[in-house]
């Protein structure tokens, strides 16, 4: 868990890092900051799931032409 936390807390200080040295915004840095990591979560998950689909997909080829 202090592995995930850490990493959560490195990617909203480089998130809100870049979007403070592009717009020299506290704000917009930090809603970004903010924003962001939820968005991309959201993402993850249904990337995960087209993933395992594939893998899925891989297995039954295989065990089809084995």
């Amino acid at each position: 868990m202090l592995k995930t936390m850490t990493f959560a807390l490195l990617h909203f200080t480089v998130a809100f890092s870049v979007t403070y040295l592009l717009t020299g915004d506290l704000f917009v840095g930090g809603l970004v900051a903010t924003i962001e990591p939820a968005i991309n979560t959201i993402a993850y998950f249904f990337h995960e799931k087209a993933w395992s689909r594939i893998a899925l997909r891989q297995k039954q080829h295989h065990q089809l032409h084995a």
